[in-house]
């Protein structure tokens, strides 16, 4: 009776806990969508600083004072930053300036196909629908929402810069804390320079394979006759960022250009171009690198881009490996007893990890 009061605390049960932690985490996860303006920001920030922060080491070991460390790792994050918005702004300004100066024959195009559906026997009003994509009324609203979204940009932007001038000088602070507290800080200290290492890792392939996407699509977009084909060079690494989904996004611009100048065969042309190119690299190679790079599952990386769109808007889509790992981090890998849950997120080395009271005999 004794052992089983002592068994029996007034406590919750382990059920009742899991309960409450998933009600908890869906309250976290509402209140970060609600605020997805501050947050998404807050997250590219972050994630900025974090590729960028090893350079800090070496000026250290050179003699540099931090300040003036913290001072390069701030105008390497504004640089990085700057390049990738001055890129997207100029894909997106080609493909707006473009709309407008082949409009015409965009919307011939829209007719045709319209004609074609319709001989097809495609219901009448889907195919008006399909027209008014293109009507002038659609492009004027297409354009202003661009306007808006790219002051939107400018004012994300602003708030990065701020963000990653803080969190760069935090990041001196933070390197610190094991020096600091010892002994104590020791895991949770390796447990993020895992989950920063990884970032890095992750982003560093994906420039890799964006780099290699880019140039095959340019090179055969010019091939193709395409217009500009740089511009969708530029707009197919941007894209890569995206996991799984992102060449669908870098494929609109050029392939309504190739209608437009060849009709039926060279859209598909480009359609299948684009498609061999990016399902080979992008989706039978790419992700078995990302994969031994962060760990992570290929399913749980799908998901996690279609899991932070949802949150968190488009940003999500980008940071959905980088979010991904530091929720594993925070939820995970604190406690041993999850390692098994490790292991079903992709992380094949917490299977060789001693469970909890065993005897590690490896040594």
């Amino acid at each position: 009776m004794e052992n089983h009061a002592s068994q029996a605390p007034s406590g919750l049960t382990p059920a009742l806990r899991t309960l409450l932690g998933l009600a908890a985490a869906v309250v976290v996860l509402v209140g970060i969508s609600l605020g997805r303006e501050l947050f998404g920001p807050l997250a590219v920030a972050a994630v900025i600083v974090i590729i960028c922060n090893p350079v800090r080491r070496p000026l250290e070991r050179w003699g540099w004072p931090r300040w003036l460390a913290t001072t390069a790792v701030i105008a390497l994050s504004w640089s990085v930053l700057l390049v990738l918005a001055l890129m997207l702004a100029y894909a997106g300004a080609q493909f707006t300036g473009m709309v407008f100066d082949y409009y015409h024959e965009l919307y011939a195009s829209a007719r045709d196909t319209v004609a074609l559906l319709s001989g097809l026997g495609l219901d009448a009003q889907i195919a008006e629908a399909l027209t008014g994509i293109l009507s002038p009324a659609s492009v004027v609203r297409f354009v202003t929402q661009f306007g808006a979204g790219t002051l939107a940009v400018l004012m994300a932007l602003f708030f990065i810069f701020a963000y990653a001038i803080f969190m760069a000088a935090d990041a001196s602070r933070f390197g610190r804390a094991e020096e600091r507290f010892g002994a104590s800080a020791r895991p949770a200290v390796r447990r993020f320079a895992s989950f920063n290492s990884g970032v890095r890792r992750y982003y560093v392939v994906n420039s890799l394979f964006g780099l290699i996407v880019a140039v095959i699509d340019g090179l055969a977009l010019w091939w193709l006759g395409i217009p500009a084909p740089g511009v969708w060079a530029v707009l197919a690494f941007v894209t890569n960022f995206v996991p799984n989904i992102g060449f669908v996004l870098g494929l609109i611009p050029p392939a309504l250009l190739a209608l437009v100048f060849g009709g039926w065969p060279l859209l598909l042309a480009v359609i299948v171009i684009y498609t061999v190119v990016n399902v080979v690299l992008q989706v039978l190679v790419q992700p078995k690198f990302v994969s031994d790079a962060v760990s992570l599952s290929l399913t749980l990386t799908f998901f996690s881009v279609l899991f932070w769109t949802l949150v968190i808007g488009p940003l999500g889509a980008i940071l959905a490996i980088p979010l991904t790992l530091l929720v594993r981090a925070l939820v995970l890998e604190g406690d041993p007893r999850n390692r098994w849950l490790l292991w079903l997120s992709g992380d094949d080395a917490a299977a060789a990890r001693p469970a909890p009271g065993a005897v590690d005999t490896r040594s």
